[in-house]
C-alpha cells in the first residue's frame, strides 16, 4: 500500500490519500478481528462466538457497504476505459466472494470453521485493496476526464471518519453487554502480538481487536515498545472503557492486559 500516484490535481491526490488512509483502518481492523478469533477458536472453540459475532458485525457494518460503495463510484468510472474493464470485471468478482466468506464465518459450523473462512476473507480483502491502491485509483486519479474528489464527494463508505468508536457504536463484542456464551473459569485472555504487524495498520489493528473483546473480558497486548501513544488513542476512543495492567516491561517485549469494564 506503498505505491506513489500521480493525480491529475491536488484535490485528486487528497481524495487518493483518503481512500488509502480508509483502506488501511480496514485492513488493520479486520486483521485484528480475525485474530482475535484465531486465538479464542485454537484455546477455547466454545467461547469464541462473541469474536466470531464481532467479525461478522465487523465486515457487515464495513466492509460490506465499503464495497458497495466503490461499485456505484469508483468502479463505474474506472470499468469505462478498456485497459480496466476486464480488471474491474475481476474486482466484481472478489466482491462477491468476499461477501460470501462474510456469510461463511456466520454460518460455519464451528468456530474453528468460522476462523478458517474469517483468516481467508483476511487474506482477500487485503490482496484486493493492494489492487484497488495500486491499480484502480492511479487509473482513475491519473485520468483528466474523471474528478476522483467529485466521485467521492460524501461516500464516507470510501473515505472513512465513521469507523469503529466514532459513530456511537458501543464497543466490544458481538453478544451485547457482557457476554458468558461458552466461558470457563480457566478460560485464558487472547493474546494479540503486534511486533510483526505491519506498522501502518498495527494501531487499527489492535482497535480491531478491542473491539472484539465484551465486557467483562480482557486481551493480553504484545508490543515490541510501552505502547503510551496507543493506550491515549484508546482511551480517547473509548473513554474510561479499557482498564491496563501491566504484565511485563521489556526489553524484549511489553504486555499488557487490557479489561473491558
Amino acid at each position: 500500500m506503498n505505491t506513489v500516484t500521480l493525480a491529475s490535481d491536488p484535490e485528486d491526490a487528497a481524495a487518493v490519500e483518503a481512500v488509502e488512509a480508509h483502506h488501511t483502518h480496514l485492513a488493520g481492523e479486520l486483521a485484528g478481528r480475525v485474530s482475535v478469533l484465531l486465538d479464542t477458536a485454537a484455546r477455547n472453540p466454545a467461547g469464541a462466538e462473541a469474536a466470531r459475532a464481532s467479525l461478522a458485525a465487523f465486515c457487515e457494518r464495513e466492509l460490506l457497504p465499503h464495497a458497495a460503495a466503490e461499485e456505484k463510484a469508483l468502479y463505474p468510472a474506472a470499468h469505462g476505459t478498456k485497459e480496466a474493464r476486464l480488471l474491474v470485471d475481476g474486482m466484481l468478482a472478489e466482491h462477491r466472494r468476499l461477501a460470501g466468506l462474510v456469510a461463511a464465518v456466520r454460518s460455519a459450523p464451528t468456530a474453528v470453521h468460522a476462523a478458517a473462512e474469517g483468516r481467508a476473507l483476511q487474506v482477500l480483502f487485503e490482496e484486493h485493496l493492494e489492487k484497488e491502491n495500486n491499480l484502480v485509483l492511479p487509473l482513475i486519479a491519473g485520468s483528466t476526464e474523471v474528478s476522483l474528489a467529485e466521485l467521492l464527494a460524501g461516500m464516507h463508505e470510501l473515505l472513512g471518519g465513521h469507523e469503529h468508536g466514532e459513530d456511537g457504536e458501543e464497543t466490544g463484542g458481538g453478544c451485547g453487554g457482557h457476554c458468558t456464551c461458552g466461558e470457563t473459569e480457566e478460560e485464558a485472555d487472547p493474546e494479540l502480538d503486534v511486533r510483526e504487524v505491519p506498522h501502518a495498520i498495527r494501531h487499527a489493528t489492535v482497535f480491531g481487536a478491542l473491539g472484539a473483546v465484551p465486557a467483562g473480558r480482557a486481551m493480553v497486548l504484545v508490543a515490541p515498545h510501552d505502547p503510551k501513544p496507543l493506550l491515549a488513542q484508546i482511551e480517547d476512543r473509548n473513554p474510561g472503557v479499557f482498564s491496563v495492567e501491566y504484565l511485563e516491561r521489556g526489553p524484549e517485549a511489553w504486555r499488557l492486559r487490557l479489561s473491558h469494564r
